[in-house]
């Protein structure tokens, strides 16, 4: 079965499996929400490694190991990253993120990471395994992908993650257990009348307790859920590739 091309904006085209979960608004959301001068970076299951490739064609990183579990995927993340030309900043790491060499230990300045959100317990699998692994905790719980960041983090180095609103509390205990705390919250509502869909978050390895919770970002205004409808800070989002300074 032949890739899904897609162009993401004038600067990066992005292949992804026929089959496989597509990136959606969260990814976007969260590589805007990475802030400019993320130095070396980590992103833990990749994926096709759409965000890593926005934050670096914005100029937010200076470079960037994708660590994805799946060989397939990360054979394209590969693919992607030499087709948007940023082969010499970007490499890519085929394993479980539990298992990367101890060579790498407080060694980056940011961890990124979009990880799966529902428990093997929970909703309905996909048949797809692919699919399975992008949905559910198949290769590691929530817990695992912030002790790994943690170890991966440099003391006072970033994480920054985007996951369901139901499990925060959830996040904020794996990173507390991990070492990382949250320092900033904003939760994502698709229209001022929903409950929140998303939540992102900034954590700072071996930092005081304290966190900041921003506005709420609201996607769409009144009326149907299209693009022509984007409140002013998601057009601010789309168009700048970063949030404005009120979420900061």
């Amino acid at each position: 079965m032949s890739d899904k091309i897609e162009k993401i904006n004038s600067d990066i085209v992005i292949r992804q499996h026929a089959r496989a979960l597509a990136f959606g608004t969260d990814a976007y959301l969260l590589s805007a929400f990475v802030k400019r001068g993320a130095g070396h970076v980590c992103e833990l299951g990749a994926g096709s490694g759409v965000i890593t490739l926005l934050c670096a064609a914005r100029g937010k990183i200076k470079d960037a190991l994708c660590v994805e579990v799946q060989e397939n995927i990360a054979e394209l993340c590969r693919k992607n990253i030499d087709e948007n030309r940023f082969s010499g900043k970007i490499s890519v790491a085929a394993c479980d993120m539990r298992e990367l060499p101890h060579e790498y230990d407080g060694t980056f300045d940011t961890v990124i990471t979009n990880p799966p959100y529902m428990r093997m317990t929970s909703g309905k699998l996909n048949d797809d395994g692919a699919n399975i692994a992008c949905r559910h905790e198949l290769f590691g719980t929530i817990d695992d992908f912030c002790k790994t960041a943690a170890r991966l983090l440099k003391f006072g180095g970033l994480l920054y993650a985007v996951y369901r609103p139901d499990r925060l509390s959830e996040l904020c205990a794996a990173c507390e257990n991990a070492g990382l705390s949250v320092k900033v919250m904003t939760l994502v509502y698709p229209t001022e009348n929903h409950v929140p869909s998303a939540v992102l978050i900034r954590a700072k390895k071996g930092a005081k307790k304290g966190m900041k919770a921003t506005r709420p970002l609201i996607i769409y205004g009144h009326g149907e859920q299209t693009n022509e409808n984007y409140t002013e800070d998601m057009k601010y989002i789309y168009e700048n590739g970063d949030f404005n300074d009120c979420f900061r």
